[in-house]
Parts: structure tokens; C-alpha cells; sequence
């Protein structure tokens, strides 16, 4: 257990610094200080479960049965951490309905709270012992009520990425990839903390757990500090402008959509189109064709097929193709894609294949072996 204490104590040591950089990032802030308040919690949950190991004593077991009900702060912390990075909703007092969880645990331990000596040193026993009726009949709420936040923060990031595709050219770069890890390493987290409650294995116990937790602080730590700044994309409204409504509803037969795709077409030609802009957005493109947002989003849509992030790389892969095919372009493969457009290798790689059948280095190698242009 001392090898479990040292990491523990690291672990809140690091949870503590973290913490305090986090505060004082000045990059999404309010979504920072969210994380920064769970990093806390988290260091002083380590800490108290340190000093009980090392000295069990019934003295910190009231400590320690404290903070064992903050897991019920963190998985509706994560939800608005998330919540905060895409949509810009800072926190505020109507948002404590979601760390009721915590506040009803609180109550429902409140016989703990006012034990005497006597009977803490009994409860500490037969913790110390592995009695798993000690505490366990929370276990099952806390994997359920936690879960379920982490699955909401999930989804909504699932929708930011939905709106960033609907108006942004460069969604790839902005797609929240990390919120993916932290999710899952939750995820392994309670996963632990389930097959610990239900059975018993040598190697899957408390010091494996809250082992797994000192790791995630690490995850967060590398994570966190180094994300970009998030640009928000607010949840649209149920109510919509009267005048959009009407423009919205009459879209679908809009006289204009074929002079709109025209337009759209010409924006799009030449050496110095639109998409080659690798942060292109639709509202960008809405203004240089002279025509209303809505309109240009609903011709992409009915007309050219997708999202505005599709439409736009899909000329940017075909470009790509017609460089890839000259055998007078000694580019790297990056090189080209980045020219066309694209922000991220990756991004690029996946559309090239899903587009053309095969990756740019093969479509390149044929190509160029054969003396071929682009079919």
C-alpha cells in the first residue's frame, strides 16, 4: 500500500498545479475553471484516500467517506466543462440542479457525519476488513447517474461537431478529439470501479482504481493544457426570426437556387477560388456571392449534396487529384494537401480514399507510372 500512497500523493500534488495553471489560462477560460474546480476535487480525493491508507485511522474516515461521493460531482462537471467549450454557457446558479446528485448522497450518508469515535472506529473496520456492505449500495447509482452525463457531454459535442461541418470548412481542426479521450478514460475508470464491486480479483481493487484515476490526471494534464482555442457554436434556438421562418420554408422552391449555384460555381473556379482557404466559412461565402446565408447553406444542401464541410472538400480533393496526376509537381503529398485547403492530414487521407477509392500515394503512383491526367 505505500507504493500506493507515494502515487496518490503525487498524483494530488499534480492535480493541485494543474489546477491553478488551469485557472489562469487565459483560452476558454470559463471551460477551463470548470475543469480546473473537477482537476481540484480530484487532487483532494487522492489526497484524503493517501493519508487514510497510510494511517487508518477512524479519525479520516469521515474524510474519507466525504470524498467518496465525489465521483457524483464528476461526471455532471465533465458535462459542463463541455457544455461551456462549445456552447460558451458560462456556469451559473441555475446550473447547481445538476450537482444534486452529490447533494442527495450527502444527505442520504448523513448518519456518517454524526457518528461518535465509538462507532467510526467500528465502520473503519470493517471497511479495513473489505466488508463490501460499507458504502456499496451507492456504487450502483454512481455508475448509473455519472454515466449518463458523460454519454449527455457526449452527445453534445457529437452536435458541435454536426453544426461546425454545417458552416465551417476547417471542422476537422476543431473537432474536440481530446473530449473523446477524457470520455473514455472515465469510461475504464467505473469499468474498474464495477468489476471491483462485483467481484473479487487480486489485481482489480482500490489501488488499482484510484491508481487508474491518478493516470487520468495525467491525461487531463496533457490534454487540457494544450488545447486550442474552441470557437462556441451556440445550440440554435427553437424560436426562429419571423422573416427567416419564411425565407426557410419557401427555400425549398426558391427561384433563386439555380442563379445561387451558378454564383456558387464561379467562386469555386480558377487559381483563386474560395475553398482554397483553409478556414472558409459559409458565412464567408454567403457574403462574397451576394446572396442570404440561409439560401446559399439550403442549394449546398438540396443541390450539390451534404454539408457545407462536404461540398467544399470535395473540390478540394479534386484539386488535390489534378495536382497528384502532374508529374512537373514535385510536391510532397502533405504539401499539396495543405495548398488545396486542407488543415490536417488525416482529414485528408480519409476524404481522398472515400472520394477517389484509394489513397493519395497509390492515385499519385498510378497516375504518374502510367502518364495519365486526372480521369
Amino acid at each position: 500500500m505505500t507504493f500506493w500512497v507515494f502515487l496518490y500523493l503525487a498524483a494530488a500534488l499534480q492535480a493541485a498545479l494543474l489546477a491553478l495553471a488551469l485557472w489562469r489560462r487565459p483560452v476558454n477560460r470559463d471551460a477551463n475553471r470548470l475543469l480546473a474546480v473537477w482537476v481540484a476535487l480530484t487532487g483532494a480525493d487522492l489526497a484524503v484516500k493517501a493519508i487514510y491508507w497510510h494511517l487508518l485511522s477512524p479519525e479520516w474516515f469521515r474524510a474519507y467517506r466525504f470524498v467518496a461521493l465525489f465521483p457524483f460531482l464528476y461526471g455532471s462537471l465533465f458535462f459542463l466543462y463541455v457544455r461551456a467549450l462549445t456552447q460558451a454557457r458560462r456556469f451559473r446558479w441555475r446550473d447547481t440542479v445538476h450537482l444534486l446528485g452529490f447533494g442527495v448522497m450527502v444527505a442520504l450518508n448523513g448518519y456518517v457525519w454524526v457518528m461518535d469515535h465509538a462507532q467510526l472506529q467500528a465502520l473503519s473496520a470493517r471497511w479495513i476488513a473489505g466488508e463490501k456492505s460499507v458504502g456499496a449500495w451507492f456504487d450502483i447509482p454512481l455508475f448509473i447517474y455519472s454515466l449518463s452525463y458523460v454519454v449527455a457531454a457526449l452527445l453534445s459535442v457529437h452536435r458541435y461537431r454536426r453544426r461546425l461541418r454545417e458552416r465551417r470548412s476547417d471542422a476537422d481542426r476543431m473537432s474536440l478529439r481530446w473530449i473523446d479521450a477524457m470520455a473514455g478514460c472515465q469510461i475504464v475508470i467505473w469499468f474498474i470501479a464495477i468489476v471491483q464491486a462485483v467481484v473479487s480479483l487480486p489485481i482489480v481493487n482500490y489501488g488499482l482504481l484510484f491508481g487508474a484515476v491518478a493516470a487520468w490526471v495525467c491525461v487531463v494534464g496533457w490534454f487540457s493544457l494544450g488545447q486550442p482555442p474552441v470557437i462556441a457554436e451556440p445550440e440554435p434556438t427553437p424560436v426562429v426570426d419571423e422573416v427567416d421562418a419564411v425565407a426557410l420554408s419557401s427555400a425549398q422552391d426558391d427561384a433563386r437556387f439555380t442563379a445561387v449555384e451558378a454564383r456558387l460555381a464561379q467562386l469555386m473556379d480558377g487559381t483563386d477560388a474560395l475553398y482554397f482557404e483553409p478556414a472558409l466559412t459559409i458565412g464567408q461565402v454567403a457574403k462574397r456571392s451576394g446572396y442570404p446565408e440561409y439560401l446559399v447553406s439550403a442549394v449546398i444542401n438540396r443541390r450539390l449534396g451534404g454539408s457545407f464541410w462536404d461540398y467544399i472538400n470535395r473540390l478540394r480533393i479534386e484539386a488535390a487529384r489534378v495536382r497528384l496526376a502532374d508529374t512537373n509537381d514535385t510536391r510532397t503529398i502533405l504539401d499539396i494537401a495543405y495548398a488545396c485547403g486542407f488543415t490536417s492530414k488525416s482529414t485528408f487521407n480519409a476524404a481522398f480514399k472515400k472520394q477517389v477509392g484509394e489513397t493519395p500515394s497509390a492515385y499519385r503512383k498510378v497516375t504518374t507510372t502510367v502518364g495519365g491526367a486526372a480521369p
